[in-house]
Formats: C-alpha cells, sequence, structure tokens
C-alpha cells in the first residue's frame, strides 16, 4: 500500500489519496480446473472404445505411405498392421459380444443328523403338541404317509411346542386383570408377544444355521473371498427380519461396503436364480386343513450359488446360463389366492393352501413351457400324450379326442430337475409334461430324501444328479419350479464338462 498525498483536484481535493497492489500468487488447481470434466475424461481414457478408436487410426495412418515404401518395409509395416487389425477385431467382439452368466459352483446344506425326523415320530410330535384335534391329526397323519418324504428329512423339534394362550378368566373375577393386553376372550396377548418373540428368535436361529451352512460349503469348495463378492441377492418366502437376511450374510462374512445387496421375500418356492437362496419353515398351530398341508412337507433346507458374468471365470465354472423364462398369473383372482399367508380362526398365522392349486399350477406350467419352447424350437419336437384318467378336459384332448399333444422336453433337455412340491405335484407334472421315471428320478428322490426345501429343492436334484455321475459335458439342464403368487419359473444350463464325483454333496453319506 502506497500514500500518494493529497489529492489536488476534482470533488475528493484535499483529500488523502492511496493506491494498493495485489501480489499474483500462484494459482489454485482445483478452483480453476472444473474436476467434473476430469472425472469424464478419465473415464473416457479407460474404456475400450478409446484404444479401439485409436488402433483403427494407427492401422490407418500405417497403411498410407505403404505403395511409397521398399517392398521390406511394405512387409513388416503389413504384419503389425495385420496383428493390429487381428487385435481390434479381437477387442471389437468381446466387447460387442453379450456377455454370459456362469455358473461357478454351488452347495446345499444337510443339517445335523440330530434334526431328523421320520414320519411316525412326526406324528406323535403332533399329537404331544396338544395344538390339534383328533380330526387335525388324522389328517396329517394321513397326508404324511402319503408324501412321498421319506424317514431323513430334517425339521426341528422346538416347533411342535404347545401354542401359547394363556386364559386367565378362571383365575380372577373379569374386574381385576392380571394382563393389561387381554381381550375379551380371556386370552393374554403379552403372553401371545412373548410367545412371538421367541419363535422370530428360534427362526433367526435357524436361518443363520442353513445359511451360514450353505455358504460355508460354497466358499470351502470354491475359494472364493468374500470380498470379492459383489452382488448379494438372499431368497425367503416367509421369514423377513430386521436387520434382513442379507444383512446376516454381510455382517457374517464382512462383504464389501459396496456390494449390491437384494433381500426377496414372498416369492415362495419359484424364486429365481439367485447368489443365495434359503428356504425356513414353521410348524403352524390349529386345525384349518388348508393350513395343514404346508407343515406335511416343508423341511430345512438352503442352497448357496456362485455366478460370474466374467470371461475368465468361464473356465472354471460348471454351467452356463441359457435361458430364463417366469410366468406370473398374479392378475388372476383365483391364482394369487391359490397360495398366501392368512391367520386362522383363532389368530395364528400361517400359510394357507387353495383346493385349486394344482389346476391354477397347471396352467401356469403349460404358459411357461410354451414361452420356453420356441428359443429351443430346434431341439423340441411335439409328442402324443394319452390322458390316463377320463376326466382329462376337452382343451387338452387333441383333433382326434384321444391325444394330448406337448412339447417333448426329453428330446431338448438331458435333465430335469421339478421342483419336489409334494408326490400328487410330481405325478400331476409328469403327466402334463409326458415325462418318464428316469427324467423324474432326481425330484422323487429328493422329495423323499430332504422334502420340500422350497426354492432350494432344485439344487438338491442337480446335486443328486452330479453325485451320480449323470451330467456330462454339453448337457442342457432344466430346472422348473412354482410357487405363490402364482409363478412358474423355469430355467435352462448347459454344461461346461463333466461333473462327476463332486467333493461335497449333500448325498454323501458322514
Amino acid at each position: 500500500m502506497l500514500d500518494r498525498g493529497l489529492t489536488g483536484y476534482g470533488a475528493y481535493a484535499e483529500s488523502p489519496s492511496f493506491s494498493v497492489r495485489v501480489r499474483r500468487r500462484m494459482s489454485d488447481f482445483l478452483s480453476s480446473v472444473n474436476l467434473e470434466y476430469v472425472n469424464l475424461g478419465y473415464r473416457y481414457l479407460t474404456r475400450r472404445e478409446f484404444y479401439l478408436l485409436v488402433a483403427t487410426i494407427l492401422v490407418a495412418m500405417s497403411g498410407h505411405d505403404v505403395p511409397k515404401r521398399s517392398s521390406w518395409t511394405y512387409g513388416v509395416t503389413g504384419g503389425v498392421a495385420l496383428v493390429v487389425l487381428s487385435f481390434v477385431v479381437v477387442l471389437l467382439h468381446l466387447e460387442l459380444a453379450p456377455s454370459s452368466t456362469y455358473l461357478i459352483d454351488f452347495a446345499c446344506y444337510r443339517p445335523p443328523k440330530d434334526l431328523q425326523i421320520g414320519r411316525a415320530e412326526f406324528v406323535e410330535l403332533v399329537k404331544e403338541s396338544g395344538n390339534y384335534d383328533v380330526a387335525a391329526i388324522e389328517f396329517l397323519k394321513r397326508v404324511v404317509e402319503n408324501s412321498g418324504i421319506g424317514d431323513e428329512s430334517y425339521i426341528p423339534r422346538s416347533l411342535f411346542r404347545p401354542a401359547e394362550k394363556v386364559n386367565l378368566s378362571a383365575q380372577r373375577p373379569r374386574a381385576a386383570p392380571l394382563c393389561p393386553f387381554e381381550a375379551a376372550d380371556g386370552v393374554c396377548r403379552s403372553s401371545l408377544r412373548s410367545a412371538k418373540a421367541t419363535l422370530l428368535r428360534e427362526s433367526r436361529a435357524e436361518a443363520a444355521l442353513v445359511m451360514f451352512g450353505a455358504v460355508d460349503d460354497l466358499i470351502a469348495s470354491t475359494g472364493i473371498r468374500p470380498r470379492d463378492i459383489k452382488v448379494l441377492v438372499v431368497n425367503c418366502g416367509v421369514l423377513n427380519t430386521t436387520p434382513s437376511l442379507s444383512a446376516m450374510l454381510i455382517n457374517r462374512y464382512k462383504l464389501r461396503q459396496d456390494v449390491h445387496s437384494f433381500n426377496l421375500g414372498g416369492m415362495g418356492c419359484a424364486g429365481g436364480v439367485a447368489a443365495h437362496r434359503d428356504r425356513v419353515r414353521d410348524v403352524v398351530p390349529g386345525n384349518d386343513l388348508d393350513m395343514l398341508l404346508p407343515n406335511c412337507f416343508f423341511r430345512m433346507g438352503a442352497a448357496a450359488v456362485l455366478l460370474s458374468s466374467r470371461r475368465l471365470d468361464r473356465w472354471r465354472s460348471k454351467y452356463e446360463l441359457k435361458q430364463v423364462v417366469r410366468t406370473h398369473y398374479g392378475a388372476d383372482d383365483r391364482s394369487f389366492k391359490s397360495v398366501r399367508m392368512k391367520e386362522d380362526s383363532e389368530g395364528r398365522q400361517g400359510l394357507s393352501v387353495g383346493r385349486d392349486l394344482l389346476d391354477v399350477g397347471g396352467e401356469a406350467l403349460r404358459a411357461n413351457i410354451n414361452a420356453l419352447v420356441p428359443p429351443m424350437s430346434e431341439r423340441i419336437s411335439f409328442k402324443c400324450l394319452l390322458p390316463k384318467q377320463e376326466s382329462v378336459s376337452e382343451e387338452n384332448r387333441g383333433s382326434d379326442g384321444n391325444c394330448k399333444y406337448a412339447a417333448d422336453l426329453e428330446r431338448a433337455f438331458d435333465h430335469v430337475c421339478v421342483l419336489a412340491a409334494g408326490k400328487r405335484v410330481l405325478d400331476e407334472v409328469q403327466r402334463e409334461l409326458g415325462l418318464s421315471e428316469e427324467y423324474m428320478e432326481a425330484s422323487r428322490r429328493t422329495l423323499e430324501r430332504f422334502g420340500n426345501t422350497s426354492s432350494s429343492s432344485v439344487w438338491y436334484e442337480l446335486a443328486y444328479l452330479e453325485a451320480q455321475g449323470r451330467v456330462a459335458r454339453g448337457d442342457r439342464v432344466l430346472q422348473l419350479s412354482f410357487g405363490s403368487g402364482f409363478k412358474c419359473g423355469s430355467v435352462v444350463w448347459r454344461a461346461l464338462r463333466g461333473l462327476g464325483n463332486p467333493r461335497r454333496s449333500p448325498w454323501f453319506k458322514d
């Protein structure tokens, strides 16, 4: 700052005058450059298209002066140009060709032996629980004996505890309630809340048991590091907790902070292809027949599946995904209500199965197979099925009144894994699709050994085929599942190598 004395003219005469000099400092790079464009430029520089463009320009420039040079220079330049051009073609193919999805490996959890329950013990536990009347017990016994489930399936015995229902009306006058949450029917709601809290705690423990067991087996067989997992998908039909089941896995295995996690609920047995799938079932007390059926079929089970879209993972993968088809009949009220959660007459929540489930499932199955056929038209033919029952509707018969035409899936696929929902369901699917006993063997054996483990059933069936050494290189495997909504889903895999004698399998004895 400089003092220039007094000003001698103008409106500011006789006023002191000063001048200020400001020295320029070095420019601030962060304030002078828009970092948004720097980030955009960096992303362009790291993209394949940029190098493809540069390589194409170099090839064009190298070939421009070729006629003016000697033959030796022409040969070297032409060779370099050919190599660069081949490199460009390969990169273009990798960039433009659709990326495949590979199934590196999967693991199915087998619960400990102390959780095995035979059919006779199942009926005895039902009787001892005191939750069912005589008619309900007879119904359960009859269904279990004809369910197709053997004596080695798994279910926690704690699920058969007596239902919590405390009636205090006989212990005291109505004017002096001991329970602040007592309703007009004399039921202490605080006791019911305590029972629900206990059930939730045990359900989370069961979920942790089967989920962690399946994922531990998958990590042991593949050697993958949990922090390398970028996407996590968890499917459970009934249990939805806070924190979620996916959060339980993230916490257990310390997955990366930017992992994309998805927690699916209400998908039922038709859960789609997922990085992890799980099912936990509860035995619901009560005497409503439509809510007793799930108690007879559902068992403990889970499967963990490791997928990848990296081409470098092809060499160590088991299968390549070829097709996925999902059909959803939720717009139809009858289909929507065929399988749903509801409360019975005593306020107990459970899964209800409608009487028209098989009809609804048949419609969804036919629609799904029809959508599956066109892409496989070069492998699928149609055959005539002779109805085994006189009650077959006219629309399912052929023009001659005797034949029903269906896609010949046995020519299109080497193996078929149908959801092991129950013996009657498998019989109907076999009749509808015209499958032989050989094609239904994996489904029936899974139902007998593990019961209905919901969406993971098709993976126990695929594990059975591998354990039997039946999957050869190039084989096509169809996984077919269906569930509440009503939904039907099918997945087609192609085996990339022979899959005999796996190191781990739920079918191997200890």
